[in-house]
């Protein structure tokens, strides 16, 4: 296969990058290649806005041809939840066909070499970033997520989680040098020499089961960490989520196939209507690395049954905020209100339970009763969604019919102290858009406490009175051991109180953010600079994104040669 381009060239144009992107997992600093801002984009540097909706709208009613091995079928159920007909249909896998044609093109992959596949990694990226207008739309149209958030979070703090995979991969693939001359003095005698070559080695196929919510964010972590170790990924997306998805493994074919390597390396399985295909595929012997984001029961079924694959999992968590006191009652209000309401509570990093003392909390506005602070958490976040263009802003379009039974079934759980109300779109009159509902609980209750110890996905969050902040600390404890959690927040103006729950936190290995009242919130993390979960409790089995991420991907080979 000729290569039109050559590793000379890749190393040119990214190698700078990689370097930048090292340092800044070292530092743990804020860095981005990629701008974050939509009118970033065109002249010259990708597609501009209307450039990148053409794109996507180019791909609607249409077959998505890949031209990859083993398509025996075409298969498509997209609905937008904004209403849109979508219409795509995608090739659906003979897996017989496809997985001997994944494995075949192993060798090649592994003798390049780690920096070869971080720059061909590289490349994908770039092209993807350019094409992050025609990605927000694919984003937008099929998660529900309002335009500025899809084009952020599915586009550039996407790619930055990819090429931060990419980074920690080259980095644990170079930690041991290609070869060494081993030489062992034996006194009087000559001494024992040999010559070592040590070759970082792939498992096998991967398989990277996207999600609805966040398919390039949650996805391209492990498909790059997979890729840059030298192992193919078979991309199976969620069945509402295709398109995004679809659009990397077409881009990321492009540039195998350019820099002479073969495209099924990069693979699409989309799947028919209950056709169970992640099922069957994650316990195929070919399949050696699973990504996994999604529902717990599903997760906890791939690590107990594909006993044959390595297995990353980022499942459910019961998210829990602390409030003891504040130096910025304000500030607080509206920094909660911001996370309970940003893609309507439609994230795993979304706060759930907010626990509060009945006593009340101390602010710079004076004690505040329990029913205050919730009173005023309600109002300030019909405050932030009392205008329409703002709320459909911040919330988008619920996702599913799941969520929005829910939502609905919510008030029954308690005392309703921010009932949710619908929101219409004015561009899109069949959207399915809702404010957050907040609901009171008595924690002390027994019949409370299943709910607030249950994840209630999406725009449902309880305001649970406890008895003292050290019932809280206790609760939150217990909360990240058996349920899980991906985030925890906290307020406090007690240096004692910060040190407890620290201390949970780090006991119980949860991610901490405290005291947040600006522009920094609890549901939101930066790629380089912040871990996404931390693999330690039950919400996940794996952080995005650390050593642990990608050094199981590959396995080193010793060959010894006497000098």
């Amino acid at each position: 296969m000729a290569a039109e381009l050559s590793a000379a060239q890749l190393i040119e144009r990214h190698r700078a990058t990689l370097d930048k992107a090292l340092q800044a997992i070292r530092t743990r600093e804020y860095w981005s290649p990629y701008p974050e801002h939509p009118k970033a984009y065109g002249d010259g540097s990708g597609l501009d806005a209307a450039e990148g909706k053409a794109a996507f709208e180019a791909l609607l009613g249409r077959r998505f041809d890949l031209d990859q091995t083993g398509t025996d079928d075409w298969t498509g159920t997209e609905a937008s939840p904004y209403g849109i007909e979508l219409g795509i249909s995608y090739p659906h896998p003979d897996v017989d066909a496809l997985l001997p044609a994944m494995r075949a093109a192993i060798p090649r992959w592994r003798e390049a070499g780690a920096e070869t596949r971080a720059m061909v990694c590289l490349e994908v990226l770039a092209r993807i970033n350019a094409a992050s207008h025609e990605f927000a739309h694919a984003v937008m149209h099929t998660t529900g997520q309002a335009f500025t958030m899809a084009f952020q979070a599915g586009g550039p703090h996407a790619q930055d989680r990819g090429l931060e995979a990419v980074a920690y991969a080259y980095e644990e693939q170079t930690r041991v040098p290609g070869g060494a001359e081993w030489v062992k003095p034996q006194g009087k005698r000559d001494p024992l020499r040999l010559r070592t070559t040590f070759t970082p080695v792939p498992r096998g196929v991967a398989l990277l089961i996207g999600c609805n919510t966040f398919p390039t964010w949650n996805g391209f972590p492990g498909l790059f960490a997979s890729l840059a170790t030298g192992n193919p990924v078979l991309v199976k997306p969620h069945p509402r989520a295709v398109l995004p998805l679809a659009l990397t493994v077409r881009l990321a074919r492009e540039v195998l196939a350019e820099a002479g390597f073969d495209p099924n390396l990069v693979c699409l399985a989309a799947e028919r209507p209950d056709e169970g295909l992640a099922k069957s595929l994650a316990v195929r012997p070919e399949i050696r690395i699973i990504d996994y984001t999604g529902s717990t029961a599903f997760g906890d079924w791939l690590e107990t049954n594909a006993r044959q694959a390595q297995v990353f999992t980022e499942k459910a968590g019961v998210n829990t905020v602390v409030i003891d006191s504040t130096d910025n009652y304000r500030g607080m209000l509206s920094n909660l209100a911001f996370a309970l309401s940003l893609y309507s509570g439609q994230m795993c990093t979304t706060p759930q339970n907010l626990l509060i003392p009945r006593g009340g909390i101390d602010t710079d506005a004076g004690h505040k009763s329990y029913d205050e602070v919730v009173a005023d958490l309600a109002a300030a976040v019909e405050g932030l969604l009392g205008d329409d263009a703002r709320a459909n802003a911040l919330l988008g379009a619920i996702v599913n019919p799941q969520v929005l039974e829910r939502l609905e079934a919510a008030p029954s759980l308690g005392s309703v102290a921010l009932a949710s109300r619908t929101v219409a779109h004015p561009e899109f009159p069949d959207a399915v858009v809702r404010t957050p509902v907040i609901v009171s609980l008595d924690g002390a209750k027994p019949d409370a406490e299943a709910a607030y110890l249950s994840e209630c996905f999406g725009p449902v969050s309880f305001a649970v009175a406890v008895d003292s902040t050290a019932d809280a600390t206790e609760l939150l404890r217990r909360t990240i051991r058996e349920k899980g959690a991906m985030t925890v927040g906290a307020y406090t103006t007690s240096p004692e109180v910060e040190r407890a729950i620290e201390e949970v936190c780090v006991e119980e290995l949860a991610q901490l953010s405290l005291n947040l009242t600006g522009g920094v919130y609890v549901n939101q993390t930066a790629a380089f600079a912040d871990f996404h979960g931390t693999g330690g409790n039950p919400a996940a089995n794996a952080a995005l994104c650390d050593g642990a991420f990608v050094a199981s991907r590959f396995r080193t080979v010793e060959v010894r040669r006497p000098q």
